[in-house]
């Protein structure tokens, strides 16, 4: 059996959760059945059962208004990964970038489809910010696979239930399947060269944020909490990759009212690669997670791997992740039900996630045995092994079924 995985994202070009879990799932994989990863990009990968191809945007220049590139990229990429050949027994995408690729895959070649829901895009309007009308071809060519797949991932339970909801899906196609973390990787380290590299003082714990810049990543509700933080507590910020140019001066202006009234606020504006990542998760005091939306939040899961306590919206896959005072907080949020999902209370909600800041970042006795849980949490339920056999055997059903 052989597997094709279709993405957007692939290292070195991974911005989110999704890329992770590509990388990862595909390596786990590999160990027991050949793996062929195409992406977006110029990739080439060869390792034992793991081969990797990237395909690059075209040449033929784009008339189309900017934020529609992203659309016809997309497209253009799909048709060539198919184009290509494939003699894969399962076709397997990654977010709506890649679901064309599934769909002609599974027509043209008559193989299995297999979709992993990182996100769905009924639930992120804000993504019309960035797509222009592409948002609407992204609803369609979502619904299209979900609803023509021999079988969808979900990775929670809060996911599957929003996709029994908006889809037109039978449950038993639907299988929860959680994402994971590389624990060898993802461990507490003693050096702290990120911090000497960007002005941000030792021997201090800290409140973390690492995200993109994003609406559905919550770092303007965070921004609007710091006053109630106490002063004292530095706060740093590794946001980058902003969605739009309106949410990147959104982002700036929030943080220039922020600094006039409270010292010790870092903003970290690169990607970073993971050794750094890892070390700032390792010096934090607490990480916080002000999503509005999140289908099961990996970045919860590094930090706690790292050993460090969470404070995050209960919103989403999360509370399948943070167990309320025992790894962390959770954060109530009640949100409309329509568009744009946004809380109904955003200074409540401020609020309330600086109020569990502060509990723990005054309380050292409190933060060290919620994060020895919270590592513990991640060995017992979320290694890639795991993940990976899951995977596999859903793979033979499928394959066995059609």
């Amino acid at each position: 059996m052989k597997v094709l995985m279709l993405t957007n994202e692939f290292p070195p070009y991974t911005y989110g959760g999704a890329g992770a879990h590509v990388e990862y799932l595909s390596r786990e994989l590999s160990h027991l059945i050949p793996v062929e990863v195409r992406c977006f990009g110029d990739q080439h990968v060869e390792k034992g059962n793991l081969k990797v191809k990237g395909f690059p945007l075209g040449e033929v220049p784009l008339g189309a208004p900017k934020p529609l590139h992203s659309v016809f990229g997309a497209v253009q990429r799909c048709w060539q990964m198919n184009a290509d050949g494939l003699d894969a027994d399962v076709v397997h995408c990654h977010t709506w970038y890649s679901h064309l690729g599934g769909i002609l895959a599974k027509l043209n070649y008559g193989i299995p489809l297999v979709v992993t829901t990182h996100s769905l895009e009924p639930l992120r309007p804000w993504k019309r910010e960035q797509l222009a009308g592409g948002y609407d071809f992204s609803l369609w060519v979502e619904k299209t696979a979900l609803e023509m797949a021999d079988a969808i991932i979900a990775v929670s339970e809060g996911t599957k239930a929003d996709i029994l909801k908006l889809f037109a899906v039978e449950e038993e196609r639907v299988h929860v399947i959680h994402n994971g973390i590389d624990l060898h990787e993802f461990k507490r380290v003693p050096s702290d060269g990120v911090l000497t590299r960007y002005g941000i003082p030792t021997g201090n714990p800290y409140v973390l944020f690492v995200g993109r810049i994003t609406r559905q990543k919550g770092i303007i509700h965070l921004l609007e909490a710091l006053p109630h933080l106490d002063a004292g507590f530095p706060v740093v910020l590794c946001a980058s990759s902003p969605d739009t140019p309106a949410i990147a001066a959104e982002m700036k202006e929030a943080l220039e009212k922020a600094s006039a009234h409270r010292d010790h606020i870092y903003w970290i504006p690169d990607v970073l690669d993971k050794p750094s990542l890892i070390e700032l998760y390792s010096h934090a005091g607490v990480f916080c997670c002000p999503s509005i939306y999140e289908p099961f939040g990996i970045i919860n899961l590094e930090a706690m791997a790292c050993e460090k306590p969470v404070v995050a919206s209960a919103i989403g896959g999360i509370p399948e992740v943070v167990v309320e005072d025992e790894t962390g907080f959770l954060v109530p949020v009640e949100q409309y039900e329509e568009a744009p999902f946004a809380p109904k209370n955003p200074e409540q909600f401020a609020q309330d996630l600086a109020e569990r800041l502060n509990q723990l970042m005054r309380d050292p006795a409190l933060r060290q045995p919620m994060g020895n849980a919270g590592r513990r949490r991640a060995e017992e339920l979320f290694s890639w092994t795991a993940i990976a056999k899951a995977t596999q055997a859903l793979y033979e059903r499928v394959i066995a079924a059609s």
